[in-house]
């Protein structure tokens, strides 16, 4: 008798554990709030941002305007000058600039017969009027060359999943470029990279530039710009409970639907409530628990259901779940039950 109601304890105890309720927390919502807040996702990272509390400045148009190279400290150039008449001038000229070339050195250069002349700051075509200005003053009818022989370039240095460390700027290249030749490959967390200026994060929305082609993000690029591109996993959310395997999912574009979720950790078996599906948001102390049914889930578009890091997906399993388990197991159990009968019986014992 002892084994029996050892056994109507232990059943006692597997009901009762299966009929508890999930957790419920403090911050309940339904299905319009989920839809909702999809809507705020789909807009982007500095949104997503915003939910998390995380604010951010809106983009400056003024970055998406082109500038003019310029000429800098410590740049080399190369001059050439021409005169029917002054070849001593020209040859001069010509000597020191295929060799070594004319060095920016304060901010100036030093040619034959002219006193030194500014040009940081100018483009080319500045210089080349200024140095021709500066020898008609004193020779007419002087040509003036110029080009950059060698020079500190200015570049946009690169880290994280990207195959070049650094790539030149112009005033002309954009970010769309500079991805492009860098070869990012395509599982890289575009949500989680991000670009520094002088230190500080720009307003930038690769996912929005790469995935969807808006070129209200193709900001011109600067030099010393850093650009870090993060790995897939930089960005996650779990999905828990009665599903086919539970699992990290990596979220390299921001946001993932539900549906895509639960599909990739293997669906909803027939032990998983379909009607009780909880999304947890936000921190542990403080969630945002929204409770939804599969067949919300099934009819209401993508977009209408979107998931973001961090978010734990958790599918609660059915009340007779855990008993359908247990009853699973009798029969192994009473089969050993049935072999200790046999064995007491040939040592001429009774058992109950």
């Amino acid at each position: 008798m002892a084994f029996f109601r050892g056994l109507i304890f232990l059943l006692s105890a597997c009901l009762l554990c299966s009929c508890s309720e999930s957790y419920m927390g403090k911050e309940l919502y339904g299905s319009d709030e989920f839809v909702m807040d999809s809507y705020r996702i789909l807009d982007g990272k500095f949104s997503i941002l915003e939910m998390q509390g995380i604010c951010s400045e809106a983009l400056d148009e003024s970055l998406l305007e082109e500038y003019q190279d310029t000429i800098h400290e410590d740049d080399i150039l190369q001059i050439a000058v021409f005169h029917p008449k002054r070849t001593d001038i020209m040859d001069a000229v010509q000597a020191i600039g295929q060799t070594i070339g004319f060095k920016v050195t304060k901010g100036k250069v030093r040619l034959p017969d002219l006193s030194p002349i500014e040009v940081q700051g100018l483009t080319l075509e500045e210089a080349r009027e200024k140095i021709q200005d500066h020898y008609n003053s004193q020779i007419r009818d002087t040509e003036v060359f110029i080009a950059y022989k060698d020079r500190i370039v200015l570049k946009v240095e690169l880290a994280g999943l990207v195959s070049m460390p650094s790539i030149p700027v112009d005033g002309k290249i954009r970010l769309f470029d500079v991805l492009s030749k860098a070869r990012i490959p395509s599982d890289a967390n575009l949500f989680k990279s991000y670009i520094l200026r002088d230190g500080k994060p720009l307003s930038v929305d690769m996912v929005k530039l790469l995935k969807q082609g808006d070129m209200t993000q193709n900001i011109v690029m600067r030099g010393g710009d850093k650009i870090y591109i993060a790995e897939s996993s930089a960005a996650t959310l779990m999905v828990m409970g009665e599903v086919g395997c539970e699992r990290v999912i990596s979220l390299p574009s921001g946001s993932v639907s539900l549906r895509q979720a639960l599909a990739d950790a293997g669906g909803i078996p027939f032990t998983g409530d379909r009607s009780y599906i909880q999304v947890i948001r936000g921190s542990i102390l403080k969630p945002k628990i929204y409770t939804l049914n599969w067949e919300l889930v099934v009819h209401l578009p993508n977009q209408s259901l979107l998931l973001m890091p961090g978010d734990i997906v958790y599918v609660a399993a059915k009340p007779i779940t855990n008993w359908n388990r247990f009853i699973s197991q009798i029969p192994p159990i009473l089969g050993g039950l049935e072999a200790v009968r046999g064995g007491c019986a040939s040592w001429g014992l009774l058992v109950p």
